[in-house]
C-alpha cells in the first residue's frame, strides 16, 4: 500500500502548475506533471526534474490518459487572451474535452478532482465584488469565448459528473495572479508592464487607466488551493480564490514604475473588445471554509516578480513584450 499522495497536475509546467508542483513535493507527494508545451515551459520546472517524487510526461488532455493516481489538480488551459486566442477552437477542446478526460479518469481511479476555473466566468461583470452566486456577464460568441465559456462549461461537467457519479470534485475560480515564471509575452498586465518598464519601453494601458483588477500573488493562491482539496467531500466550491484588494491600471503602471526606476512613458491604447471594467473577488466563503485570505501585499509580491524578470532579461530570455490584457 503506497504511503505518499500521488497527484497528478495537468498544465503542470505551466506557471501556476509549477508552483503547485514545488508546493506537493515539498509536502512529501508523489508528483505527475502533464503538460503538452503549448504554453508551459520547461524551465519552470528543470529544478524538479530528477527529484525522486516527480515524473514530467508531456501529453495533451484532449487524448485520454490511463495512470493512477490519488488526486487530479487540472489546471492545463491556455490563460491569456494573447494565448487562447492563438488557437481559440483548441481552447475550448482543452477545457471541454481535457475535463471530460480527466473527470473519467478520476472516476475509474476514485481520485479526488479540482478544477481550476477562472473569474472569467464572470464575464464583465454587472456585479461588484463578485460573489460565487453571481451568474455572469458573458458574450457567448465574442473572441474571449473560447476561454470564457469554455471554463464555464467545465464547471457545468464537474458538477453533473458529481450529480451523476456522486464524485469528489472542488472547483475554484482563480483571479488574476502573478509572481515568477509568469510568461513574458503572454499579454497579462503585470508581466507586461514590468518587462516594458524594466527595459525602458513605453507602458502600454488599455482606456483610461481607469479599469480595476484585484491582483493575487502566486503563493497565496497556491496555498488557498492546496486547503480547498483538502476539505471534506461535501465542500465542493465554486471558491473563488483571488486578492480582495482593488488597483485601477494607472495605480498598478505608477508602482512597477517606482520600484523598477524606469524611465518608462505610459502610453494609452483602445479598450479591447468585451475587455472587464471591474474584477475583485468576494472572498467571504474561502475566508469562513478555509481560514484563507492572502497575505502577500502587492508591493512586496510585485519586487519578487521584478527580480525574477531582471534574470530573465539577464539571460537574454525576453525578446519583445506583448500589449497586456
Amino acid at each position: 500500500m503506497h504511503l505518499e499522495r500521488r497527484v497528478l497536475i495537468t498544465g503542470g509546467a505551466g506557471f501556476l502548475g509549477s508552483h503547485l508542483s514545488e508546493r506537493l513535493l515539498a509536502e512529501g507527494c508523489q508528483v505527475l506533471c502533464v503538460d503538452n508545451f503549448y504554453t508551459g515551459a520547461r524551465r519552470n520546472i528543470e529544478h524538479l526534474i530528477g527529484s525522486k517524487n516527480f515524473e514530467l510526461l508531456r501529453h495533451d488532455i484532449c487524448q485520454p490518459l490511463f495512470v493512477e493516481v490519488d488526486e487530479i489538480y487540472n489546471f492545463a488551459c491556455p490563460a491569456s487572451p494573447i494565448h487562447y486566442q492563438r488557437d481559440p477552437v483548441q481552447t475550448t477542446k482543452t477545457s471541454v474535452v481535457g475535463s471530460i478526460n480527466m473527470l473519467g479518469l478520476a472516476k475509474r481511479v476514485g481520485a479526488k478532482i479540482l478544477q481550476a476555473s477562472t473569474s472569467e466566468v464572470y464575464g464583465d461583470p454587472s456585479v461588484h465584488p463578485q460573489p460565487e452566486e453571481y451568474w455572469g456577464n458573458v458574450n457567448p460568441i465574442g473572441p474571449r469565448s473560447c476561454y470564457d465559456e469554455g471554463k464555464r462549461c467545465a464547471e457545468t461537467l464537474f458538477f453533473d459528473y458529481r450529480r451523476q457519479h456522486g464524485m469528489p470534485i472542488k472547483v475554484a475560480r482563480f483571479f488574476n495572479t502573478y509572481g515568477p515564471r509568469t510568461h513574458p509575452n503572454d499579454g497579462r498586465v503585470v508581466s507586461s508592464f514590468i518587462v516594458q518598464a524594466l527595459t525602458n519601453r513605453p507602458i502600454t494601458i488599455f482606456g483610461d487607466g481607469r479599469q480595476t483588477r484585484s491582483f493575487c500573488f502566486v503563493d497565496d493562491l497556491i496555498e488557498g488551493v492546496v486547503r480547498l482539496m483538502a476539505t471534506p467531500p461535501e465542500v465542493t466550491g465554486p471558491l473563488n480564490l483571488g486578492n480582495p484588494t482593488e488597483f485601477t491600471m494607472a495605480e498598478l503602471a505608477a508602482q512597477v514604475v517606482e520600484l523598477t526606476n524606469s524611465r518608462s512613458q505610459i502610453v494609452h491604447l483602445p479598450l479591447p473588445q468585451d475587455d472587464p471594467k471591474q474584477r475583485r473577488p468576494d472572498i467571504s466563503k474561502a475566508n469562513d471554509l478555509l481560514d484563507w485570505e492572502p497575505r502577500v501585499a502587492l508591493t512586496d509580491g510585485l519586487r519578487k516578480t521584478i527580480a525574477y524578470f531582471e534574470g530573465m532579461i539577464a539571460e537574454g530570455l525576453v525578446q519583445r513584450v506583448a500589449e497586456p490584457a
